[in-house]
């Protein structure tokens, strides 16, 4: 079986915890890795500084988080091909979408908000543990973790 391993990453530390522990999984299990990031909203910003003008938007954001991660997941190397995805949607539901679309084997997620109130109030990690149609391993995040 050559489907990737999933994770889902937004810029956070916790994220790019998550994304470490899937780029290992999908090396040891010799497949691919897609790194994907969500965004819930068109909005976009214009600011200026001087001469400058900058452009900001959810989908931005979401792209140049998968981006970063996927640069530094493949400096570490291990010979298996990182790839990135942007989906909209709440991360939970695009995380489980494209999941689907690629036949994915494994997604890999963070515990964040799995402790004390974030418990009461969801987490991606529980919502896409009880509806993914594949396995999902859950990496400890919160250790070393800054946010």
């Amino acid at each position: 079986m050559n489907t990737p391993v999933v994770v889902g990453v937004d810029g956070s530390a916790t994220a790019r915890k998550a994304a470490e522990v899937a780029h290992s999984l999908a090396a040891a299990l010799n497949v691919p890795l897609l790194v994907t990031s969500a965004f819930d909203n068109d909005r976009v910003e214009e600011r200026q500084s001087g001469a400058d003008k900058f452009v900001l938007s959810a989908a931005g954001d979401a792209e140049k988080a998968a981006q970063d991660t996927v640069r530094a997941l493949r400096s570490k190397g291990n010979g298996i091909t990182v790839s990135h995805s942007v989906v909209r949607g709440k991360p939970a539901e695009a995380l489980l979408k494209e999941a689907t679309r690629v036949n994915a084997q494994l997604i890999v997620v963070g515990n964040r908000r799995m402790r004390g109130i974030g418990r009461l109030l969801g987490s991606v990690a529980n919502s896409v543990a009880h509806s993914a149609t594949c396995d999902v391993y859950i990496a400890n995040t919160y250790e070393d973790a800054e946010d």
